[in-house]
């Protein structure tokens, strides 16, 4: 029993920091995210529009999954931090070159065109999915 309490006095700090960390890129990812979209997910969401909110959604699950797999393969806090950094950046230009595909996206959204959405996600879930497996090795 002793053992397994110094463990977690010796793990609980590290996963504290790695957690803090990768926490804290999800939030820098999704206020980057939300700075260059063209249109208010946010705001469009809480007046009830689906298709921001489905947007929106799968940007975070988006965000989160490179950043889990990084928590996974890093041993260092460090390596969380820019593998971290890495995973988001690739995010953020997976959405830009997904939102140059669909010309009017914001009008679209503004319009709740739900169908728009569920595919724009889709691109962005997928391309986490292969960020998170090229990141694993």
């Amino acid at each position: 029993m002793h053992s397994i309490l110094d463990t977690l006095w010796t793990g609980l700090p590290v996963l504290l920091a790695q957690l803090g960390v990768a926490l804290a890129l999800l939030g820098l990812g999704v206020g980057c995210y939300m700075a260059i979209t063209p249109f208010h997910e946010a705001r469009l969401a809480r007046e009830g529009n689906v298709a921001a909110g489905i947007i929106l959604m799968a940007a975070l699950v988006a965000l989160a999954i490179p950043l889990a797999v990084t928590l996974a393969t890093s041993a260092f806090t460090l390596d969380v931090l820019l593998w971290g950094l890495v995973a988001v950046v690739f995010q953020l230009l997976a959405f830009l070159l997904t939102a140059s595909l669909f010309r009017g996206l914001r009008g679209m959204i503004e319009a709740g065109n739900v169908a728009v959405a569920c595919v724009v996600a889709g691109i962005q879930l997928a391309v986490a999915l292969i960020n998170a497996g090229a990141m694993a090795g």
